[in-house]
Parts: C-alpha cells; sequence; structure tokens
C-alpha cells in the first residue's frame, strides 16, 4: 500500500514539473548538464515543446541549432538544471 502511495506521489511531482514548463514554452533557457568526469555543460536554447514523458530544448549552435529531449525525472534528480534566462528563476521540483 505504502510503494503505491510513493508511486502516486513521484507522479503527481514529475506532472507539476511539466506543468510549469507548459507554462514557459518558447522561453529561453539556461541548460546545464553533467558531462561526466566532472565537467558541466552550460548551454543556451529555448524550450520548444512538452510531451507526456519528454521536453524538447532547441540548443543554439555556431550557425545551426540542434534539438535534445529529456525527461522530466532529469530535472527531479538534478540531472539537467533549467534556468529560465529572463529573470534567472530555476525549473526544479519543491
Amino acid at each position: 500500500m505504502v510503494e503505491g502511495v510513493v508511486k502516486l506521489a513521484d507522479r503527481l511531482v514529475l506532472h507539476e514539473i511539466k506543468k510549469r514548463l507548459d507554462d514557459h514554452l518558447g522561453a529561453r533557457v539556461r541548460l546545464k548538464t553533467n558531462g561526466g568526469r566532472k565537467k558541466t555543460i552550460i548551454r543556451e536554447g529555448f524550450l520548444e515543446k512538452t510531451y507526456p514523458s519528454i521536453f524538447i530544448i532547441v540548443i543554439d549552435g555556431q550557425g545551426t541549432s540542434r534539438r535534445v529531449s529529456y525527461s522530466y525525472s532529469d530535472i527531479l534528480t538534478d540531472t539537467v538544471e533549467l534556468t529560465l534566462m529572463g529573470d534567472d528563476n530555476k525549473i526544479q521540483c519543491i
């Protein structure tokens, strides 16, 4: 019984993260990810689209753009850190 409650709580947290991202579709974001071996990668782009399990960021490149996808659990586990560019607010779980 407790296990079912935990799974429901996890789903609600992931849904809350998705709702926060939905509120900022098209917004410029700073993406901070773990590059392995104590290396952090920071890139900028914009939040293009959200889906039930993932969200898409379009990364600005040198003359090109690239789409990358992450899951909402990546934000929950701090694998990915998203910061809104205009006001430096992090999108995270509370």
